[in-house]
């Protein structure tokens, strides 16, 4: 498998836990969304929508990483990221939603830069924007996760996996995570697992 990916991003970065987590073997290709490395006719050629991460499964190529995460899930059953009980899946769903659907959009670079251009604002507010957004998710994630230590029991679950890169995030534009004793309680126990720590943004190759 090879990984189109930006060490900062939120959404690469979930994939590189989840492929950790699993014990898959992936090759990593660095695109620098700074440089604006997604829209080059290359890689449009490989992901039309210019986003990352892509990940390359023997010429196929899957985009948007919940469907990657769900596809790795289905295709490699251990170690599950899942539950068993639909209802407890549901649960560690939602949580991932609230991350993928009403903080990480608000934040993209592709949201950010657009919102300085055609509004002229200036980067302090800018930075104000993703807290707002940031800050009011955490508020209702930190009453529906059950840390026990991790965000629903005791093995990492994909709701773990969608937490620890807006952890790094929050605490990139410095949310106080105090407020969040159970978010920072789960990201702390994933913070001891190989598995994390080899898929944080500043252990990749194109964090130099």
């Amino acid at each position: 498998m090879k990984l189109y990916t930006y060490f900062r991003s939120s959404a690469a970065y979930r994939v590189r836990i989840a492929l950790n987590l699993k014990g898959l073997s992936y090759e990593s290709a660095p695109i620098h969304l700074l440089k604006k490395e997604q829209s080059a006719s290359e890689y449009l050629a490989v992901n039309p929508q210019g986003r990352v991460p892509s990940l390359d499964v023997d010429g196929m190529v899957l985009i948007q990483s919940p469907a990657i995460l769900e596809y790795l899930e289905e295709v490699f059953p251990e170690a599950p990221l899942l539950p068993s009980d639909p209802l407890a899946r549901a649960r560690v769903r939602a949580a991932c939603a609230l991350i993928a659907c009403d903080i990480h959009p608000l934040n993209n670079i592709g949201v950010l830069r657009y919102i300085k251009r055609a509004f002229g604002q200036e980067q302090a507010a800018i930075d104000e924007w993703c807290r707002h957004w940031i800050i009011e998710g955490f508020t209702a994630l930190e009453q529906l996760i059950e840390p026990g230590p991790f965000a629903f029991g005791s093995t990492p679950t994909l709701a773990d996996v969608y937490i620890v890169p807006q952890v790094y995030n929050a605490r990139r534009f410095n949310i106080a995570m105090e407020r969040y004793q159970k978010i920072a309680a789960a990201d702390a126990a994933c913070a001891a697992l190989d598995a994390f720590t080899a898929a944080a943004p500043e252990a990749q190759a194109d964090a130099a």
